[in-house]
């Protein structure tokens, strides 16, 4: 179910992300936060990902490694604000290790479609056009559809 959407609009600086999974909210929440869910799924297929650090709380903090076949290294972090659920969605800060101080504030809500799909709905927002259009331009959304359909598969084998 590849639905992916990516909405840039010029001159703002947020990305509106919306795609739906055959799944649960609660399934689509689980492989969000779970470690091992996510060490499987995160990130472009070329990369193996290393969950660090993941404390799903109001608070805790996250941090994640992706190696590419090369050795090289790409870490992200932040901190979970709120508390984190199903009907919260999530909220947390995003940074990337290459680029620091450059931070963005992100968005998961988890939408009930019926029928066991779910629609995941993300915004994230950045101190700038400019980190914003960064973003877009890292091959970002090729990244997050690799992931989405490894998750897509986990979660119908599961």
């Amino acid at each position: 179910m590849s639905d992916l959407e990516v909405t840039a609009t010029p001159g703002t600086s947020t990305i509106e992300i919306s795609r739906s999974f055959a799944t649960t909210p609660e399934r689509l929440y689980h492989a969000m936060i779970d470690d091992e869910l996510q060490r499987q799924w995160l990130g472009p297929d070329r990369l193996t990902t290393e969950i660090e650090i993941n404390e799903v709380r109001d608070g805790g903090r996250w941090r994640w490694v992706q190696k590419d076949t090369d050795g090289t290294e790409y870490g992200f972090r932040g901190v979970y604000h709120g508390e984190p659920s199903v009907e919260n969605g999530i909220t947390r800060t995003f940074e990337f290790d290459g680029v620091p101080g450059h931070v963005s504030l992100e968005t998961l809500r988890f939408t009930d479609l019926g029928g066991g799909s779910t629609r995941i709905d993300i915004v994230s927002a950045f101190m700038s056009v400019e980190d914003r259009d960064g973003m877009v331009e890292s091959g970002m959304e090729g990244g997050m559809e690799e992931g989405y359909v490894r998750l897509d598969k986990i979660l119908a084998d599961s």
